[in-house]
Parts: structure tokens; C-alpha cells; sequence
């Protein structure tokens, strides 16, 4: 099998994924985006698929979101970094841990304030995504489409989340990937993406860490780790892939897989611009600030189709691959992310309520975990991370 993964690598851009990402002048055709993008599990940048949407002139003024939700309690994520949902030391071990934000109800005019005029021991985000346009914000669902209405077509369901990102230029979201098709609209700013198909899953170093939350003081405004009871483990990327210039070439040494094979994809997604980012690829995101001192953005979730290409995937992740330089398999690589500490719940779920039954088939689905259960038969995954 030496060799035959990272071959997969190379042929599945030459077959099918090229070098750059496609981009669209207008929205597709709901035939032509399940047949070029849905059914081959490839992304594509869509421009003027929302330029009718009022939220593109509104949203860049401050005053009117202050106003339009003046008395709306949202949930405010705060880090002391802009990174959650991420791996940092561990504060008693010589390792790592999965990190998950503060999260704190604040009324939408104070959270803005926070996340316009940063302070400097604090990173504020709006990214509570339990479907959360459609509860936290529900005043503004009429500057949107409640749906892409050429997606939903062609993956015959409407989404099964709405949600609504507010944040600045500090915060930034580690390697990872979900189970749904999804449909992600900048209205302000800019958004950076690095994307790795699910056919580079062992370039991630996927591996468990301890999770454990932040836990924020307003009274001395400090940040303390608490880890989570009873224990859970989270599989996570163990890689960072814009490390700092002076540690580059020891995390290359220690991720080879990820630095010295294909070059990700990398994509900007504009205000006005959609990306569609296929269910399981990794990505990694950055953010930029618009003229409002924010970056705003709306994404549709839809439920992804556990077809035969999910079954590819996950024997796929079950084949060893060693290192392209030195033939060993580094700490961390080809990690069985189902071992001794794999959790139902790996991390919480994306919204309340997400289990759905078929054919007597129940999946449960969260960020990171699947499981499928048909009376004896029990197949545990969580493979792409």
C-alpha cells in the first residue's frame, strides 16, 4: 500500500479538482451544480448568486444591525487569541489540548462594540451556528434569502441550519470539516480559505486531545482552561498550517505529509460572493474586515448524502500511510481517531435537534462525529476532522 495514498493525491487534481478553484459569473442551474460541483464533492466560487440581498448595503452600516437588534440577546464567543475550537498547550503536560471559546449572553449592541474595537486582552466572535440566523436573529432574516434557492433544488431539501458569523480581523478557524453540503455567503469583509479534499485526510495528523473550554473573568478580565468532566477526547488536525516564519521548517519536519505534498487550495471569498464548500473537505479560514470594521457572513447547511462515497472515505481514512521523506509514520499520523477515548459527541452539536431516522437507519450527526446504527450492526466514525 507504500506509496498508493499519496499517488490518490495527485490523480484526483489532475482527474477531477485541476489547480484552482472554479468560479462562476452568475448562479448555476441547479443541474449543472449537481452534476459539475454536489456530485463530484468540488468547490466553486459563485459571484452576483445574492447581489438582490438588502443585507449587502445594510449590514455595512453599524448603526442599523445596533438598531435592528437593540434588545437581542445573542451568544458572544471570547478567546483570548481569536482562536477557538483549536489546539493549545496543555497548561499541566507537555502537550496539547482541544480548546472550545467562552461563550457569554450579551446583547447584540455591546457584542458589536466588542468585536469592532477589539480590546487588547480579548477576541470577540459571533459564530454560535445552532441555526442561530433563525433564533438569535431573526430580525434580519428579511435581508436574506431564507434559502439558495438553485442549491436547494438540486440537493432536494431546503438547509437544515442558517447561521450568521460576525467577527474581525483576529480570529481564525484551525483545519477541520463538517458533514454538510455547504453554501457560505460573505455580506461584509472578506473571507481566506485553505481547502484539502477528503482524499488528503492523512495530511491532517488527525490525533485525540483532552477538550476543555475557556472560562472568561469580567472582574480581572482573565482567561483560565477548564477541562471538561467527565473526560472527552477530540480528534483535531494537529497541524497549523501558517505557522510562525521561525518554527516553518520544525513544523515541517514534523508534518511532512501536509508541507511537502500538494499545495491546499487557497480562495478568497469576497462581499457579494458564495462559496460552495463540498461536505468533509478541510478547511482552514482567515478573515478580513469590511468598511463597517466587521466581517459578516450567512451560511446555508444541508444535509449531506451518506452514499458510496462516504463508505470510499471512511476505508480510505482505515489504510496506513507512512511519510513521504522518511518512510516512518510520524506521532499523530494515521491516527484511528475511533480508538479508547472516541466519544458520540465529540464536540457540540451544531444545532439542537439533529438526529433524523431513514429506513430504519437513525444517523446522528455533529461537527465532527457520525454514527450510523441499524439494530446490530454499529458503524462509529469521525473520520475527516
Amino acid at each position: 500500500m507504500e506509496g498508493k495514498v499519496e499517488s490518490l493525491w495527485e490523480e484526483v487534481r489532475e482527474l477531477t479538482l485541476g489547480t484552482t478553484v472554479d468560479r462562476l459569473q452568475s448562479p448555476p442551474t441547479p443541474l449543472q451544480f449537481l452534476r459539475d460541483f454536489v456530485s463530484q464533492n468540488k468547490p466553486c466560487i459563485i459571484s452576483n448568486a445574492i447581489s438582490h440581498w438588502p443585507a449587502l448595503s445594510l449590514w455595512s452600516t453599524p448603526s442599523y444591525l445596533s438598531t435592528a437588534l437593540s434588545s437581542s440577546l445573542v451568544s458572544l464567543h471570547l478567546t483570548p487569541d481569536g482562536q477557538a475550537d483549536a489546539l493549545v498547550p496543555h497548561p499541566s503536560q507537555s502537550s496539547l489540548c482541544f480548546v472550545s471559546a467562552h461563550v457569554q449572553p450579551t446583547l447584540f449592541p455591546q457584542a458589536l462594540d466588542l468585536i469592532r474595537r477589539p480590546p487588547n486582552h480579548l477576541v470577540a466572535y459571533l459564530q454560535q451556528q445552532n441555526d442561530c440566523f433563525r433564533t438569535e436573529y431573526s430580525e434580519l432574516e428579511s435581508d436574506c434569502d431564507a434559502h439558495i434557492p438553485w442549491a436547494s433544488e438540486a440537493l432536494g431539501c431546503l438547509p437544515e441550519a442558517v447561521n450568521l458569523w460576525i467577527g474581525n480581523h483576529l480570529s481564525q478557524t484551525s483545519f477541520h470539516k463538517d458533514h454538510y453540503e455547504n453554501l457560505y455567503a460573505v455580506v461584509s469583509g472578506e473571507k481566506h480559505f485553505l481547502l484539502l479534499p477528503p482524499t488528503d485526510v492523512h495530511r491532517m495528523y488527525i490525533k485525540e486531545y483532552p477538550a476543555a473550554r475557556y472560562s472568561y473573568s469580567q472582574e480581572n478580565g482573565e482567561f483560565r482552561l477548564e477541562f471538561e468532566e467527565p473526560e472527552r477526547y477530540v480528534p483535531w488536525s494537529s497541524v497549523d498550517p501558517c505557522p510562525a516564519r521561525a518554527s516553518l521548517k520544525q513544523e515541517s519536519l514534523k508534518f511532512p505529509l501536509y508541507f511537502n505534498g500538494p499545495k491546499p487550495f487557497e480562495v478568497t471569498v469576497k462581499a457579494g460572493e458564495v462559496l460552495y464548500l463540498p461536505s468533509m473537505w478541510f478547511h482552514h479560514v482567515r478573515q478580513s474586515r469590511g468598511d463597517g470594521g466587521c466581517t459578516i457572513a450567512v451560511n446555508y447547511w444541508y444535509d449531506m448524502q451518506f452514499d458510496i462515497k462516504y463508505a470510499y472515505f471512511n476505508f480510505l481514512q482505515s489504510l496506513p500511510c507512512r511519510s513521504i521523506d522518511d518512510q516512518t509514520i510520524p506521532e499523530g499520523d494515521c491516527e484511528d481517531d475511533s480508538g479508547p477515548h472516541a466519544s458520540s459527541n465529540h464536540l457540540n452539536s451544531r444545532f439542537s435537534g439533529d438526529e433524523s431516522a431513514t429506513n430504519n437507519v437513525e444517523i446522528h450527526k455533529d461537527r465532527d462525529n457520525v454514527q450510523v446504527h441499524e439494530r446490530t450492526f454499529v458503524l462509529d466514525s469521525s473520520m475527516f476532522v
